[in-house]
């Protein structure tokens, strides 16, 4: 039989065709599959025409394997068996935390919030393997195949998906020290004046402050004797003394309950929610599902939203 130019068989047919070896019989097989011998019968001469051998002798009677129907029966019986055990497993990995969880977000909050938690959430999920990895600027989650970024602001990429974990703000802060030194300022325009931190981070634009206020949506152009591209660091050299920063209220929290940093211009705000990332609808994958509602559950609401 020529086999050059016809289409390879359908999946349907090899289980038919298994159905048939089994029942040595058309008309059995087309009772238990709820069709008629005739279908039954076109279906193995296509699957037939596509493998390129016989696969039956068909007599009045019955039908009997051929010597290929046999080898063919084996491979079809491997081949439905392994598409059986992976349709088992995505549909397990739709329920199940399972494998690998890639998870991106930035230094300090990754280092202050994301990573307690996942070490919660791992020990809820131990068939899961989590990677956490921080940068500093907004990582190509399909590129670097990254399945979660937590990230602070708006998304802007329209082949993704997102869901607020919980609102927040940044707001503008600088040291006692500072204000004492320098007084504070009463405008937004007065931050023109002013020694400001400014940091490169993540989707802040550089020396850009865009605000909201008494009158709505203000910007103003800061700058300053220090930056850098490092929270952390920004956030040390305001409670050092060194000027004013703009800075997500879950970073300064504990710096303004314990008076080494207040705020500044306490009318005005950015706002900054904490959304999860993912380029997959939640509904497929149990583990990207799993952990984002776990996060807005155990985020820790006090601490990133301003008072």
């Amino acid at each position: 039989m020529n086999n050059q130019n016809v289409a390879p068989p359908l999946l349907e047919d090899l289980r038919l065709f298994c159905v048939v070896a089994r029942k040595n019989s058309f008309a059995e097989s087309a009772k238990e599959m709820g069709s008629s011998p005739a279908y039954v019968s076109k279906r193995i001469a296509l699957l037939e025409a596509a493998l390129g051998v016989r696969l039956f002798h068909r007599t009045t009677r019955s039908v009997v394997m051929t010597e290929e129907g046999s080898n063919v029966h084996e491979w079809a019986r491997r081949i439905l068996d392994d598409v059986d055990q992976m349709m088992e497993t995505v549909s397990s990995a739709k329920q199940v935390p399972r494998g690998l969880l890639k998870i991106s977000t930035s230094f300090g909050l990754g280092r202050k919030y994301v990573s307690p938690l996942l070490s919660a959430f791992a020990r809820l999920h131990p068939a899961l393997r989590i990677q956490l990895e921080l940068f500093d600027r907004q990582v190509d989650m399909i590129n670097e195949g990254f399945d979660l970024d937590i990230r602070v602001g708006p998304v802007h990429e329209p082949h993704l998906f997102s869901k607020r974990i919980i609102a927040s703000q940044r707001v503008l802060c600088a040291s006692p020290d500072y204000l004492s030194r320098h007084g504070a300022p009463q405008t937004l325009s007065d931050l023109t004046r002013h020694q400001c931190l400014v940091i490169r981070e993540r989707n802040q634009s550089f020396g850009i402050w865009r605000m909201m206020g008494p009158k709505g949506a203000e910007t103003v152009k800061v700058a300053g004797g220090l930056a850098s591209n490092h929270g952390e660091i920004i956030h040390q050299w305001a409670i050092d003394g060194h000027g004013v920063i703009l800075r997500s209220i879950w970073d300064v929290a504990a710096s303004l309950k314990e008076g080494s940093l207040v705020r500044v211009l306490p009318g005005y705000f950015q706002e900054a929610d904490l959304c999860a990332v993912y380029p997959l609808q939640l509904k497929n994958s149990a583990k990207v599902r799993e952990c984002v509602r776990f996060l807005q559950k155990n985020l820790n609401v006090h601490a990133v939203r301003a008072r």
